[in-house]
Parts: structure tokens; C-alpha cells; sequence
């Protein structure tokens, strides 16, 4: 049996799990805010996780924000994140698979006629031991690629 037959994930395989914690988020267009948050990356058996994300208003206050899709590997050098969102958005995001830290670029990013005005997003995950980091930058009407989330989730 090969390493991939018994490990299809490959450096993927850290990242699976139920991930709660805090997160923040700041843009030039709105307030600042804090929310609470859920992330859950669920081995298939295949080269992939599952993927859901769920974010609520502190305190286990109002639903906020979901998302959902899979973090692939994708050969033996990258992984994908394939995001579908509610609001009208499909994201691919390509990164270096490295075991730690996956620095995710855009490489599409589909948008219903209907949807907001961002142009870009771009995704960093970083895993320290059982601490899951990550932030979200974007591009909306006329704002430039910034800074907009940063959230720290624990392994549950």
C-alpha cells in the first residue's frame, strides 16, 4: 500500500478537525466587529476535507456568516480551497502545501450578477499544534485588496 493509499490528504491531514474560536474583522466600508466561530474540515476517505465555516454574533448571538466547499490536495505540491458562499460568490484559492502554513491565492473567483462588489479575496491558514489561525484579505468597490478577518480557533 502506498503513503498516499494510507494518507490520501498527505500534509492536509493536520488541518482535519472541529475548530472553534474568535475571530475579528475591520473594513473600510463598515465597523469594526467580533464574532464567534466554527470551522469544520471533515476527512472524506479521499484527497480532500470537507469544509463549513460558521460565524455568530459573540455569545452564541445571531447567526452572521457560513460558508462552505473543501480543502483538496491537489497532486503532490498544492492544495486547493473551493468556497461556496451564500451570498453569491464561488472562490478557488491555490497554496502551496505546505505542512503548516497554506498561503492561499486567488485563482478564481466567480460572482452572481446579484452579489456585493468584491473583486478579490485572498486566505492564510497557519497551524500551530492544535491552534488554527487564519486571515481573509479582499477587494470591494473601489477599496483595494485589505486586510478584513483574523480569527483563532482551538481544536474542540
Amino acid at each position: 500500500m502506498s503513503d498516499s493509499q494510507r494518507n490520501p490528504l498527505g500534509p492536509l491531514a493536520a488541518f482535519a478537525g472541529l475548530w472553534r474560536g474568535t475571530g475579528a474583522g475591520h473594513y473600510a466600508t463598515i465597523d469594526s466587529f467580533t464574532y464567534d466561530e466554527e470551522i469544520e474540515l471533515s476527512p472524506s476517505g479521499r484527497p480532500f476535507l470537507f469544509y463549513r465555516s460558521r460565524t455568530r454574533a459573540p455569545g452564541g448571538g445571531r447567526p452572521m456568516h457560513t460558508e462552505t466547499g473543501f480543502l483538496r490536495l491537489a497532486g503532490k505540491q498544492h492544495a486547493e480551497l473551493l468556497v461556496a458562499q451564500p451570498t453569491g460568490f464561488v472562490e478557488l484559492q491555490r497554496a502551496p502545501a505546505h505542512h503548516a502554513v497554506l498561503e492561499f491565492a486567488q485563482h478564481t473567483l466567480g460572482v452572481s450578477p446579484d452579489a456585493k462588489q468584491v473583486h478579490a479575496v485572498k486566505r492564510r491558514f497557519e497551524l500551530a499544534g492544535d491552534t488554527l489561525t487564519y486571515d481573509l484579505w479582499m477587494a470591494y468597490a473601489d477599496v483595494p485588496v485589505s486586510h478584513h478577518l483574523h480569527a483563532e480557533l482551538h481544536r474542540a
